[in-house]
C-alpha cells in the first residue's frame, strides 16, 4: 500500500531556504523559552515526596487539592493514578539543598493523611535532592551519548557531512520538544526523558532510510545532480515515511487521550517528536548535508586508475 506513487516528483529542496528560516525561528524560540521559563522539573530531578493514596470511592481531585492547600501544601500536585479510586500526591521539597530526616518524612505523611482522612496510604516514595541532581546529570549525559553515538555511526556508514546534518537534526528535535514543555509549564520527568530519547531514535531511523536511498541513487542516476538525487530519494521513501508516521501517531494519540494523566507528558513529547522528526529528516538533515557539499564522490567508491604503461 502506498499513499504516494513511487515516481512522485515533489521538489522538496526548492523550499529548503524557507524551511531553514522556519526551523531557525522555532529553535530560537525554544531556546528563549528554556532560558526565560526553564523546565518544570519533575520529582525525579528535584527530589521530593510522592504519596499514593486509595479512596473507598472516586475522589474529587479539586477538593483534595483544596484540603492539602489548607494543610500547608499549596504546591502539591494531585493526579489520578491507576484506578479511579487511586491518586498520587507529589510534594516538592521546600529546600532543594536540605535532605529531610526520617522523622520529618513521617510527619509530612501524617499531615497529608490528617488532611485527607478518607484516604489510605498505599505507598510512599522519597527522593533526596542529591539523587535528583544525579538523575539530571545522568539524563544530560544520556542525551549527549546518544547524539555522539549517532554521529559516529552515520560518519562510518555514510559520510561525515551526513553525520553532521543528521546530528543537527537530532539536536533540533529535542530542543523544540523541551521548548514546548517549558513554555506550557508541563512537568518534565524521567518518563518524558524516555520519550525524548525515543524521538531521537525514531527521527534517526527516518533519516537513515533517506540517506541510504541517496547513496543508492548516486550509483543508479549517474548524470543527476545532488539536489535531484536528494529530491528523488525523499520522494521514493515518502510513502513509507507518511505511513510509518501516521500509524505511530495514531497509537500515540490514543495513548495521550486514553492513557491517563500520568502518561500525558510522555505521549505529548512523542506527538511533537513524530511531527518535528519527520519534518527534520527531510528539511534539516537533507538540506544541511547539501549545504555542507555532499556529492557522489563522498558516497560512491571511485575506480582506481591502473597504470598500464610498461
Amino acid at each position: 500500500m502506498e499513499f504516494f506513487k513511487h515516481n512522485t516528483q515533489i521538489d522538496f529542496m526548492a523550499q529548503r531556504k524557507k524551511a531553514a528560516i522556519f526551523s531557525g525561528i522555532l529553535f530560537l524560540l525554544s531556546l528563549l523559552s528554556l532560558l526565560i521559563f526553564g523546565l518544570n522539573w519533575g520529582l525525579d530531578f528535584t527530589g521530593g515526596t510522592q504519596i499514593q493514596l486509595n479512596y473507598p470511592s472516586e475522589p474529587d481531585l479539586s477538593q483534595v487539592r483544596n484540603s492539602l492547600q489548607v494543610a500547608g501544601f499549596p504546591e502539591a500536585v494531585v493526579i489520578s493514578y491507576g484506578t479511579s479510586k487511586d491518586i498520587l500526591v507529589t510534594l516538592p521539597p521546600k529546600d532543594h539543598n536540605v535532605m529531610l530526616t526520617t522523622q520529618q518524612q513521617t510527619e509530612m505523611v501524617n499531615d497529608v493523611t490528617h488532611a485527607l482522612p478518607n484516604a489510605k496510604v498505599t505507598e510512599v516514595t522519597y527522593i533526596g535532592p542529591q539523587v535528583g541532581k544525579e538523575m539530571a546529570g545522568k539524563s544530560v549525559l544520556a542525551i549527549l551519548l546518544a547524539l555522539a553515538g549517532t554521529m559516529v555511526y552515520i560518519a562510518f556508514r555514510f559520510d561525515l557531512r551526513f553525520a553532521v546534518g543528521s546530528t543537527v537534526a537530532l539536536i533540533h528535535d529535542p530542543v523544540i520538544i523541551m521548548g514546548v514543555f517549558s513554555f506550557c509549564g508541563i512537568e518534565f520527568n524521567l518518563i518524558t526523558l524516555a520519550a525524548v530519547l525515543t524521538v531521537i531514535g525514531y527521527s534517526l531511523n527516518d533519516t537513515i532510510v533517506i540517506f541510504d536511498r541517496v547513496r543508492e541513487n548516486f550509483r543508479k542516476l549517474r548524470k543527476s545532480e545532488t539536489l535531484e538525487i536528494m529530491n528523488a530519494s525523499i520522494n521514493q521513501t515518502l510513502s513509507r515515511t507518511i505511513m510509518t508516521s501516521a500509524l505511530t501517531l495514531t497509537v500515540v494519540l490514543a495513548l495521550f487521550f486514553l492513557g491517563g494523566s500520568l502518561l500525558h507528558g510522555f505521549a505529548l513529547a512523542l506527538i511533537i517528536g513524530i511531527i518535528v522528526g519527520t519534518y527534520s529528516s527531510i528539511y534539516v538533515a537533507g538540506s544541511l548535508s547539501i549545504l555542507l557539499g555532499v556529492n557522489r564522490h563522498h558516497l560512491v567508491p571511485q575506480p582506481k586508475l591502473v597504470d598500464e604503461s610498461p
